[in-house]
């Protein structure tokens, strides 16, 4: 006798769940079996943060990448949710989304801590100190700051900087970089300047408790006040 099919259920939004589908989306794999999530990240933290968001017992395993398969450098979180892996592919994952991805439902509330995950994922905040101008006068030393998203899908990208400009009111530029080689992808990157990175770090670090990527969490703090 066949198992009686499992009925399709909304997971209620949270900023800890919105956090862990921006994870998902940038390091996440859902596995064509339609059931199987996948997680992998040389960070640790990022592993256990998903586990912890998503309320997951699940072992952490580890692996090496195609070039260095005895080095085991990755944390691996996998496990399987029937009802979770139909959920997010009704909001827009897919397998094989690297490439193909592009809107997402996510509420506005929740935007933000979707776009936290997505920023610990794939994206990246730099500083750099500008010494140009230095030789003229001392006091000309400049603090460059700069948060950027990146994905190999143009749409996924479009939507973002279209979905910041309209919920955050803060304006990025996008550009394409392309691929090294033929087996690479060209990716897409979506910058803000020093003002609106400060502005979208406010934003996304708007409470001290918040699961995040502390490394990053911490440049986000020498410019943002909690």
């Amino acid at each position: 006798m066949a198992k009686p099919k499992l009925p399709d259920i909304d997971f209620p939004w949270t900023p800890n769940l919105a956090y862990a589908v921006g994870l998902l989306t940038t390091d996440g794999n859902l596995s064509p079996d339609g059931r199987h999530i996948n997680f992998t990240s040389k960070d640790e933290e990022l592993v256990l943060s998903v586990k912890s968001c998503l309320n997951l017992k699940n072992r952490i395993g580890k692996k090496g990448n195609g070039s260095y398969l005895n080095e085991k450098k990755y944390f691996v979180l996998q496990f399987g949710n029937i009802q979770l892996y139909r959920w997010l592919v009704r909001i827009g994952l897919t397998p094989r989304k690297s490439r193909t991805i592009g809107a997402l439902e996510i509420p506005n509330e929740f935007f933000r801590d979707f776009l936290r995950g997505h920023l610990d994922g794939d994206g990246g905040i730099t500083t750099c100190t500008d010494y140009y101008n230095a030789s003229i006068k001392p006091e000309y030393v400049y603090i460059r700051l700069c948060a950027r998203f990146i994905s190999a899908s143009e749409k996924h990208m479009r939507w973002m900087k279209e979905k910041i400009e309209e919920t955050l009111q803060i304006f990025g530029s996008l550009h394409k970089a392309k691929a090294r080689s033929e087996v690479h992808a060209n990716m897409w990157i979506l910058k803000f300047g020093k003002k609106e990175s400060i502005k979208l770090l406010s934003k996304l670090y708007y409470d001290k408790n918040l699961p995040s990527l502390s490394r990053k969490r911490l440049i986000a703090e020498k410019f943002i006040s909690l």
